[in-house]
């Protein structure tokens, strides 16, 4: 049995990747400890409450999560896999009840921001901002409240008897979080390796970045994602988190030797096969 950490509480959708993706890979009851933050995720590992985590990392409407970053380059955990979940935001509540008997709903300020037209055409209801999605479907659930509502996973509403008032209320359909697997005990055959995600600096000098670039481009490695994040106490210089796709593993390796000499504080973060 295999203690996965996720940041929320049991039926968020880090818990629905996490059961995605072990599922996919013959785990399909992992056990699942709870976590607060994101950095969370890796104390539970440390002290080996844990023994990998999933992480959120971008979504494809609100973008990258930037701290989510900084925590994989602070500390020494590789990803060794990723799995894309596409976000379906439900309306739920205790049993009995219909949309015309709920007055407030609660839930994750980014899940307000993926629902608000929804809402709209209820006026009467109230949204208010929670910390956890399924927290706040444990909560109602828990606590026997009528004519409040969740907004959560199907997950949820199955994990706290919550009956669905609405499915998929979200505004953008094509709606998808990205979330990475930290995995110590998990081994990744390079024959079948193709992605990348890497950090590294370079010196402040003119098209340094450019010339970087045009180097991995000459290999014929596909770069799926730049993210550009400051120094602390470093005027104008930034870490550079990148994902590369490739299809051939040694021509990839042969890219890294070519610029690595131009890199500074070059970290490989981890080397997996892509979900797409």
């Amino acid at each position: 049995m295999k203690n996965i950490a996720i940041q929320g509480v049991k039926g968020c959708f880090h818990e629905q990747a996490a059961r995605l993706f072990y599922g996919r890979n013959g785990l399909d009851n992992p056990q699942i400890v709870e976590c607060d933050t994101f950095e969370g995720l890796y104390t539970s590992m440390d002290r080996g409450s844990a023994d990998a985590a999933v992480m959120a990392i971008e979504n494809t409407v609100s973008g990258g999560l930037l701290p989510n970053f900084e925590l994989l380059r602070k500390y020494d955990r590789k990803i060794k896999g990723e799995v894309f979940l596409r976000i379906q935001q439900n309306l739920m509540a205790i049993p009995g009840q219909n949309i015309r008997d709920i007055r407030e709903v609660r839930t994750h300020y980014m899940a307000i921001n993926q629902t608000r037209e929804f809402f709209k055409d209820y006026p009467w209801i109230r949204l208010v901002e929670s910390e956890d999605t399924a927290k706040s479907a444990a909560q109602i659930a828990n606590e026997g409240l009528m004519g409040i509502g969740a907004v959560a996973s199907t997950l949820a509403a199955e994990l706290y008897g919550l009956e669905m008032l609405a499915e998929s209320i979200e505004t953008y359909k094509q709606n998808f979080t990205r979330f990475l697997i930290l995995d110590d005990s998990m081994s990744v055959d390079k024959s079948e390796v193709n992605k990348v995600s890497m950090c590294f600096t370079l010196p402040h000098t003119a098209g340094s970045l450019a010339h970087v670039l045009t180097i991995l481009s000459f290999y014929g490695m596909n770069l799926t994602r730049i993210q550009s994040l400051p120094i602390p106490g470093h005027e104008w210089q930034y870490f550079f988190y990148v994902d590369i796709k490739f299809e051939d593993y040694q021509r990839y390796t042969q890219a890294i030797a070519a610029v690595r000499p131009l890199m500074e504080d070059l970290n490989v973060l981890g080397e997996y096969v892509a979900a797409i």
